[in-house]
């Protein structure tokens, strides 16, 4: 267990979830579900369980420090890699593997957001021992597929290559990864039962995942490489400041495991959701008789249906006659979005932004 390692990547904007989740203040630090605990705080919890305590890495902007150190102080300051710039995954991906690789060459490593919901942890914890035990034992990279539950068109989809082994947690080698798909190709990949949802959970050696680097994206794996006798020293800042200036904004999904060979997919159930959208989040909330997820103690609806209501508990909402609509009121700003255009709210996001400048977004 010693060379286990997890890597929480922690810096997005979490624009779909706007307006609740904002610039200064995303989705990962807050209390979505009304739990008692951040996004963030649940996931450092759950890998408590399958690596130590001090191998556990925290990748988030450097405007979000402060939030991290608050939520999660049990980690250790050089636990918690800023990013100077928004660079997508796979800066965050090298910069934490060469950086782990530079303390533990043996470091078999999980990559993760911090913003999804895992009902059944017990189930996740025996996906990722196994999923750790087979990338221990090779130049394997692996990615966590979930079986979908219906044609959704939020979700990328990894095709895995078929064969007759019926067993729990299966490793496949991985055929194609399709993005997002329109509804009628979401539902061709359901029927046809060769496609999981792609859950954006990664597992890999760090030299494995060093060396795809240096094959598929080798500019980038000279940058972080570069790095190897700074990591740890007060110089770390300063030298990933300027390598993110040289950085490619680029994911790890198409900047590597779109393009890798030794790419496996470990097929799982348990209880996942990435929590993307309001619509997710309706999906995981407790429901009353007329199909309504809410949240508030003033909320008053009338010949309303299967909409998702959140404000908070000194405001007052009087509906009467929605049906599949969100409504949320948050700070200095109130949404009113159908559900099925909720794929949509990172477009508004962009309009307000434009239009009324950065104070509400």
């Amino acid at each position: 267990m010693k060379n286990n390692y997890c890597v929480i990547m922690a810096g997005g904007i979490g624009s779909r979830f706007w307006p609740m989740s904002r610039n200064n203040f995303p989705k990962q630090f807050l209390d979505i579900l009304g739990s008692g605990k951040t996004l963030i705080q649940q996931t450092y919890e759950r890998f408590l369980e399958v690596c130590p305590k001090e191998n556990i890495y925290i990748v988030t902007n450097e405007s979000y420090l402060e939030h991290v150190y608050t939520q999660l102080p049990d980690l250790h300051r050089n636990q918690v890699l800023a990013e100077p710039l928004r660079r997508n995954t796979a800066p965050c991906v090298a910069y934490a593997a060469s950086k782990i690789h530079s303390i533990n060459p043996e470091a078999n490593l999980i990559v993760a957001p911090s913003d999804h919901v895992i009902k059944d942890e017990q189930r996740f914890r025996e996906a990722v021992t196994k999923g750790l035990a087979f990338t221990a034992t090779g130049n394997h990279l692996l990615t966590i597929g979930i079986q979908p539950s219906r044609p959704d068109t939020g979700y990328g989809y990894i095709q895995f290559q078929e064969d007759d082994k019926k067993e729990d947690f299966k490793i496949s080698r991985v055929k194609t990864f399709t993005e997002k798909p329109n509804l009628d190709m979401a539902k061709f990949f359901l029927k046809s039962g060769e496609f999981l949802w792609n859950a954006g959970i990664f597992l890999w050696k760090a030299d494995s995942i060093m060396k795809a680097f240096n094959e598929h994206l080798p500019d980038m794996y000279l940058l972080f490489e570069n790095g190897k006798n700074v990591y740890n020293t007060p110089e770390e800042a300063d030298f990933i400041k300027k390598a993110y200036e040289k950085c490619t904004n680029i994911s790890i999904d198409y900047g590597i495991m779109e393009k890798a060979k030794n790419v496996y997919v470990l097929s799982a159930e348990f209880g996942w959701s990435d929590l993307g959208t309001w619509k997710s989040l309706y999906e995981e909330l407790p429901h009353d008789d007329a199909g309504n997820a809410t949240a508030g103690q003033n909320i008053m609806l009338d010949k309303t249906t299967n909409c998702i209501v959140n404000l908070p508990n000194d405001k007052l909402a009087v509906i009467q006659g929605l049906e599949n609509y969100i409504v949320v009121y948050s700070d200095n700003v109130l949404l009113i979005c159908p559900k099925d255009d909720e794929q949509q709210v990172r477009n508004l996001v962009n309009d307000v932004k434009i239009k009324k400048g950065d104070r509400y977004v």
